[in-house]
């Protein structure tokens, strides 16, 4: 697994632990994975390998000879691929195409999941199916396609076995404070804490997005490995679309501290979507894949994550 100490490589690492499957978890060079380390204990074997360099993936590849590969590793901030666009494409591109060039070089066929994004779309107000006509709109939502078309290469031209999905916004515990709902989780932690002042900045409230509990999304990349048809795209998706201010008003209502919310310029995205909904019926019809984990669920969880983590390792 690649990016295995990231946020949805780390909840894919604790659903394969629930499995006693094993793995070779790759991380960031330089990147701590002692929590990662502790949490998932000695059955994972950790391993540091740069994503971008050729020689350290092949030679990985070939120590390890995987029969599935997660491909976790990339650059996932949609906001920062503005001022960072030369990173997220060497990330999300070149290092996907080392990864698969890896493969081909060790002669392995093992059944691969490459997790795309449903920013690849054009914008719509309606429910996207795999079908939607494709319009990325940021540098980020552009790479994720490149990357996808590098995996609808591998199984057309090597008859590679390459899992594809376009994966709607996925939250819980462990995500980065980048994003807006473990931002506001993260914001409301420290002000109960007496960490910070009682006021969240935020942007558009009003975006509405369709969000599932990370842990439902990585059932779901489990449940195509198993039994996806290689090459063909499946929305990760609850078919719902929340408004952004339903999420912080969640969160705020898991609190007693009082809170202040003010609008400011900085939060705000280029060219973002006023809605992101998908159409989950393929995963459903085909893998038998359907969320189960509630919105209020998942925000609770975000939050006693940010508690935990603001109260330090004494919490508990």
């Amino acid at each position: 697994m690649t990016g295995a100490a990231g946020f949805v490589g780390s909840h894919l690492l604790d659903a394969l632990a629930e499995h006693r499957v094993s793995v070779v978890a790759w991380h960031k060079p330089g990147m701590s994975i002692n929590a990662a380390r502790a949490r998932v204990g000695p059955a994972v074997q950790w391993r540091a390998v740069d994503i971008l360099d050729t020689g350290t993936v092949t030679d990985a590849m070939a120590d390890t000879r995987p029969a599935v590969v997660f491909h976790c590793a990339g650059a996932a901030h949609v906001g920062n691929s503005w001022d960072k666009t030369h990173d997220t494409f060497a990330v999300n591109v070149r290092g996907t195409h080392r990864l698969l060039e890896a493969i081909r070089h060790c002669g392995l066929t093992p059944r691969i999941l490459i997790p795309g994004s449903a920013l690849v779309y054009r914008q719509s107000s309606e429910a996207l199916t795999e079908d939607a006509p494709i319009g990325p709109a940021s540098p980020y939502a552009v790479s994720k396609l490149a990357q996808e078309q590098l995996g609808v290469r591998f199984v057309s031209e090597d008859n590679q076995a390459v899992m594809l999905t376009r994966s709607f916004n996925h939250i819980g515990p462990r995500q980065s404070p980048f994003f807006a709902a473990s931002s506001f989780a993260r914001w409301i932690a420290a002000i109960e804490a007496g960490q910070a002042e009682p006021t969240i900045y935020v942007g558009n409230l009003d975006a509405q997005r369709d969000l599932t509990d990370v842990r439902d999304t990585v059932r779901a990349y489990c449940d195509l490995v198993a039994r996806g048809t290689p090459g063909r795209i499946y929305n990760v998706c609850s078919g719902r679309a929340y408004p952004i201010r339903d999420v912080l008003d969640g969160l705020l209502a898991l609190t007693q501290v009082p809170v202040e919310v003010k609008i400011h310029r900085s939060r705000l995205r280029p060219n973002d979507n006023p809605v992101l909904l998908g159409d989950a019926a393929r995963a459903r019809t085909e893998l038998g894949w359907e969320p189960r984990v509630p919105l209020d669920r998942t925000l609770r969880d975000l939050l006693d994550y940010w508690r935990q983590e603001l109260a330090g390792p004494t919490a508990g």
